[in-house]
């Protein structure tokens, strides 16, 4: 077992809180995506697992021991740091069995697992040439490869992909994805690229400030975002936020937005107020773009087309407000033009104004 339990961990650096008595579960054998901006608190928490942080306060446990004042080589954990860190000096072959050689393994079980390891990461080729011989992509496998090689029951990875080119980077992520399902290790993997976080997590948990503030599936922090600010982070285009205002008639609760009604579910309305302000969002992709008026639709005014190839994606105006829209390739709307927005009803979300907290 290499399931891993966070108990209100906290580091601060100064003034600074890096983590905010983060508590937080990984079940043996889970990829779990750490995902947040820039010093939102991820690699910190991930150093801390690693134990190359030493915490202020909580406890880090891993396969049931508490490792929370043990030295990181005794945390049976491996890790892939977003510089690579392959020793250029040494071969592709030696910077594989680095690890292994640290543990005085025997010659034989050394070359038995790198040659294993090379193989996984298709780099078998490479084993008698040096880092400054191979691809920034081929360097990154050489990392990979040197930490899956010592077989430990925790794989933590800390934006392994960050330094390499698109093309490479859409090639590794597949690689990896399908590598990490063979080794069925227990995997920490910290991103800020929310598309890497959403095609290999098994779940995502999004931090900001030093706090996760929601852990869930892929699809449901897609589908679901605990809040605002989740629901702008992931995705791309971010999430659709439209503001309103909560008010009654004979038929219940319902807002008014760009002049168009919008009735709330009946989950929530137990939790609304008249006056409350309250804030929609809807994604790009449940939007559809209308060229006339019709009804239960919001009237806008094209500003911007962005061809993409599969489709265009529209900037319109609706009141004060900016929309983004997915069309097809061939929907013939220019700027200046006037449009009609009709909304998914099932797709809607509804967030407090105030905290910018989902309502449910």
């Amino acid at each position: 077992m290499a399931d891993i339990r966070l108990a209100n961990v906290r580091k601060t650096f100064g003034k600074t809180v890096a983590t905010c008595d983060v508590s937080l579960t990984i079940h043996d054998r889970e990829f779990m995506v750490l995902l947040g901006p820039s010093g939102c608190g991820k690699t910190t928490l991930l150093r801390g697992i690693a134990g190359l942080e030493q915490i202020d306060a909580g406890r880090i446990h891993i396969g049931g021991q508490d490792v929370t004042d043990l030295p990181p080589r005794k945390r049976r954990i491996a890790m892939v740091f977003q510089s690579y860190a392959v020793f250029p000096h040494l071969t592709v072959y030696e910077n594989v069995a680095f690890g292994l050689r640290m543990q005085r393994r025997p010659d034989a079980e050394v070359k038995r697992r790198v040659q294993s390891a090379a193989e996984l990461l298709q780099i078998a080729n490479l084993l008698d040439r040096y880092p400054a011989q191979v691809s920034g992509g081929q360097r990154q496998r050489v990392a990979v490869a040197r930490a899956i090689a010592v077989q430990a029951e925790v794989l933590l990875m800390d934006e392994p992909l960050s330094n390499l080119d698109a093309l490479l980077r859409l090639e590794m992520r597949a690689e990896l994805k399908r590598l990490l399902k063979e080794l069925n290790s227990t995997v920490v993997y910290v991103t800020h690229d929310q598309v890497e976080a959403l095609s290999l997590g098994d779940r995502i948990a999004v931090m900001k400030d030093g706090a996760i503030l929601q852990c869930d599936t892929p699809l449901n922090v897609y589908d679901y975002p605990a809040n605002d600010f989740i629901g702008g982070f992931i995705g791309n285009p971010p999430m659709n936020f439209l503001n309103g205002q909560v008010a009654t008639n004979g038929a219940g609760f319902m807002v008014n937005i760009g002049g168009t009604i919008f009735r709330p579910p009946l989950a929530i309305q137990p939790a609304l107020r008249e006056g409350d302000g309250v804030r929609m969002g809807i994604r790009a992709e449940n939007i559809a773009a209308l060229p006339q008026h019709a009804e239960g639709v919001l009237a806008g005014e094209v500003m911007v087309v962005e061809p993409l190839g599969s489709h265009n994606l529209l900037t319109v105006r609706v009141g004060g407000e900016r929309v983004k829209v997915n069309t097809h390739a061939d929907a013939a709307f220019q700027p200046g033009q006037a449009i009609w927005l009709k909304l998914a009803p099932d797709k809607i979300r509804w967030m407090a104004h105030a905290s910018g907290q989902a309502i449910a």
